[in-house]
C-alpha cells in the first residue's frame, strides 16, 4: 500500500464533483422521473434481474448498491404501493422474496432508460472518435483499478483496422509486457519497432492487413499478416492484453489471419514464436499449424527456443 499525497487526494475529489454534476445526481429528481438517482438505481437492478434465470432479492440489490437495508426496505415499499414492482417468496429461503418490475412499471422505467442512453450517446457525440475511446477507456481503468471484484458482465471485444496511433502501441505493448512476463530486454523492443517500420513503410492493401481488438474502447490485442513471398504469408506480432485472456481472442485473431491469407490466394502461412509462448502455441496448434523446426539460442537477455511453424492452405 502507497500512502496517497494530498494533491492526488484532491484531484480524485475535484472529478467527483465534477461528474456528479456532469450525470445529474445531485438533482431532486433523475431524468426527469419521479424518483431520485438512488431511487432509479434501485428499480434498474431490479430491471436487469440478478444470477442467470433467477431474479434478485432485495438483498441482491442491496448489495449490488451497497445500500442500507432501511433505506432500501423504504424505497420497495413506496414501489410496492405504486404498482411498480412484485414480489415472489423464494422457494431456497422464505425469508427472501425475489423482485420484478410490474408491467406498470415497466413502462414508467422504459423511456427513462431510453433517455439515459440518448444522454450518454448525447455526451459522447461531442467528441473526437479518438477522445471517444480515450474517455470509454479511462473510465474502465478506474473501475478496474478501484473495483473490489471482478465484474461479472460478460466482456466483449471487436476487431477493426488500425488507426492512428496503433502501430506505436504495438511496439510499446509487446515491449512492456513481455519484459513483465519473460524478462526480455530492450533488443526486442528494437526487433518490434523494425517488424512494424517494415510494414508500414511497406505495406501492400491487397495481400497484407493488421487487426486491432478493442474492449470498452481500450486496445487488447493485435496481430499482422504480412507477404513473406508471392506464395507465402507470415503471421507476426499476434498479442493478447491480459484483461482480454480467456476469451478467445488468440485463436480468433489467428483465424482472420488464415482465412485472409486463403482468400487472397497464399498457398501457405508461416511463422516464428518461442516455445515459452504456451498461449500462443496453442492458438497456432488450433488454427492446424504444424512445428517444422526448433532452434535454441539467446536473445534479450534469456536463452530461448525459437520455433518455425506452417500451415498449408
Amino acid at each position: 500500500m502507497t500512502a496517497a499525497g494530498p494533491q492526488r487526494i484532491a484531484a480524485v475529489r475535484r472529478f467527483n464533483r465534477f461528474y456528479t454534476r456532469q450525470i445529474g445526481a445531485l438533482r431532486k429528481t433523475y431524468l426527469n422521473s419521479p424518483y431520485s438517482l438512488g431511487e432509479m438505481r434501485v428499480l434498474y437492478e431490479i430491471a436487469q434481474g440478478g444470477k442467470i434465470g433467477e431474479r434478485p432479492t432485495a438483498s441482491d440489490v442491496a448489495c449490488a448498491l451497497d445500500l442500507d437495508a432501511g433505506y432500501l426496505s423504504r424505497v420497495l415499499r413506496n414501489f410496492d404501493k405504486r404498482g411498480l414492482i412484485s414480489r415472489k417468496t423464494s422457494t431456497k429461503d422464505a425469508r427472501q422474496s425475489h423482485l420484478a418490475l410490474t408491467a406498470r412499471g415497466q413502462k414508467m422505467f422504459a423511456p427513462h432508460e431510453r433517455r439515459s442512453q440518448r444522454d450518454v450517446a448525447n455526451m459522447l457525440g461531442k467528441l473526437r472518435d479518438g477522445d471517444q475511446t480515450q474517455l470509454v477507456a479511462a473510465m474502465g481503468a478506474i473501475e478496474t483499478l478501484l473495483g473490489a471484484a471482478p465484474s461479472d458482465a460478460p466482456r466483449a471485444y471487436s476487431l477493426r483496422e488500425p488507426r492512428h496511433g496503433d502501430f506505436g502501441w504495438i511496439v510499446a505493448r509487446h515491449a512492456e509486457l513481455y519484459a513483465q512476463e519473460y524478462g526480455w530486454g530492450e533488443p526486442f523492443e528494437g526487433l518490434c519497432a523494425q517488424i512494424v517500420a517494415d510494414f508500414v513503410n511497406k505495406y501492400d492493401a491487397k495481400r497484407e492487413r493488421c487487426w486491432i481488438a478493442e474492449m470498452n474502447g481500450e486496445n487488447v490485442g493485435c496481430v499482422l499478416l504480412v507477404k513473406d513471398k508471392p506464395s507465402v504469408a507470415r503471421i507476426r506480432l499476434l498479442l493478447v492484453d491480459p484483461k482480454a485472456r480467456g476469451l478467445g481472442l488468440g485463436s480468433r485473431l489467428t483465424e482472420e489471419c488464415v482465412k485472409f491469407a486463403r482468400a487472397i490466394g497464399y498457398r501457405k502461412v508461416t511463422l516464428w514464436t518461442h516455445s515459452i509462448l504456451a498461449a500462443a502455441r496453442h492458438c497456432y496448434e488450433k488454427a492446424g499449424f504444424k512445428l517444422m523446426r526448433t532452434d535454441r539460442h539467446k536473445s534479450w537477455g534469456r536463452p530461448v527456443v525459437s520455433e518455425h511453424w506452417d500451415l498449408q492452405l
